[in-house]
């Protein structure tokens, strides 16, 4: 693939992986970029995967077609991106590797060595020469590993943006970059909103006309877009307005009052996004609790706390940062209702959460009076909507 006259991508796409990072499904697989710039000396933009060197290394040989390279510029030390450093460099004996000090310590641990006669250690605002191309290193620790390095070429006018701006979906996948970008964000990077704010501080900087990031498409096409979903998951701001119905039930009863709220507020108009908690795709439950502005958590009580699945979901919202929402509780219980207070309990951590007025209980299945606290809910959520 030509990125521009002088740069190609030589990453792989891999449909044989099932859970990236061990807990994200991924039934579109995932895209480990790589990219090669070829001028009067030659960069590397990166490895990948380690089941997938052989054809990273025939990729990246038709691309130099005979030529030999000068460097690797190692941007992020995940395994993902890192793990053919060794094999680069046994291959390529005269070649330099270029990576933040922290990123040549990890690469030690990872890998049992830092190539220390071999290393060009950079930081915020050095720069590496190549010819037509100078190679500018913007510094973005905690985006989302401590050594990170970003990238920026003002020839080409592109920035290579490590993991910021990834997404799930190998190349070949035909799906919207934003649904699986912004579930990406929030599970892997979303703990991390002030550095990634202060990232893109520094990129609003720069003349960017292509971002090509490590996974995912490179972005051409309004960048203004992409840039604006960044400043809203970084910023904790709501993206668009909707409420998420997220329920823990155990017998049926509590499911049951979360699909009667949520057909009320649809029925007004409403964009819901309902999960059973113990069935559904969890990262994709925190993700849309991010994308929109209401949250309502329905939990049965179990053990004088919630239900499992619940307590998993808010654990994940608080460890990631939520805020800046309205947030209602419905709680379910025979002889002692806990769930609604532990669940706030939970959420003590999140700044800038507003709690509805009404609180619906259920004494162990619907009646009239729980049902009837279920529409002065909606009520309320629809009041209170943006």
């Amino acid at each position: 693939m030509k990125i521009s006259n002088d740069v190609r991508y030589i990453g792989v796409n891999d449909h044989e992986v099932d859970l990236f990072e061990g807990q994200y499904h991924v039934p579109n697989g995932m895209s480990y970029n790589s990219y090669v710039i070829l001028d009067e000396q030659i960069a590397v933009m990166d490895t990948v995967d380690a089941r997938f060197g052989a054809q990273w290394l025939c990729n990246l040989e038709s691309a130099l077609a005979g030529r030999t390279p000068d460097y690797l510029v190692v941007q992020h030390m995940e395994p993902d991106h890192s793990a053919n450093i060794n094999v680069f460099m046994a291959r390529y004996p005269a070649a330099r590797v270029v990576a933040s000090a922290k990123a040549f310590a990890m690469m030690r641990q990872f890998y049992g060595q830092d190539y220390a006669q071999r290393r060009v250690v950079v930081g915020e605002g050095d720069i590496l020469p190549l010819g037509k191309h100078t190679l500018s290193f913007v510094a973005a620790p905690m985006v989302h590993w401590p050594e990170v390095i970003v990238t920026y070429d003002a020839v080409d006018k592109i920035l290579y943006s490590a993991d910021a701006f990834g997404k799930f979906g190998a190349l070949d996948a035909d799906e919207p970059w934003d649904d699986e970008a912004r579930r990406y964000y929030i599970g892997i990077v979303g703990k991390y909103g002030a550095q990634v704010q202060a990232l893109l501080k520094k990129a609003a900087a720069l003349d960017i006309a292509a971002i090509c990031p490590l996974h995912g498409p490179v972005l051409r096409e309004n960048l203004a877009h992409y840039l604006h979903l960044y400043q809203c998951w970084s910023g904790y701001v709501p993206e668009a307005s909707g409420t998420v119905i997220a329920c823990a039930s155990i017998y049926g009863h509590t499911w049951g009052a979360a699909q009667e709220l949520t057909a009320q507020l649809r029925a007004a108009g409403r964009t819901v996004a309902l999960y059973d908690l113990a069935r559904c795709d969890l990262p994709q439950a925190v993700a849309d609790a991010f994308r929109y502005d209401q949250l309502v958590l329905c939990s049965s009580t179990y053990n004088a706390d919630v239900f499992p699945c619940i307590r998993a979901f808010i654990e994940h919202l608080a460890e990631r940062g939520y805020r800046n929402r309205t947030v209602a509780l419905v709680e379910n219980g025979t002889w002692a209702p806990m769930a609604a207070k532990v669940m706030q309990r939970m959420l003590e951590s999140c700044k800038g959460l507003t709690y509805t007025e009404n609180t619906v209980r259920i004494l162990s299945a619907l009646n009239d009076d729980s049902r009837a606290q279920i529409g002065a809910l909606a009520q309320e959520l629809l009041a209170k909507a943006n």
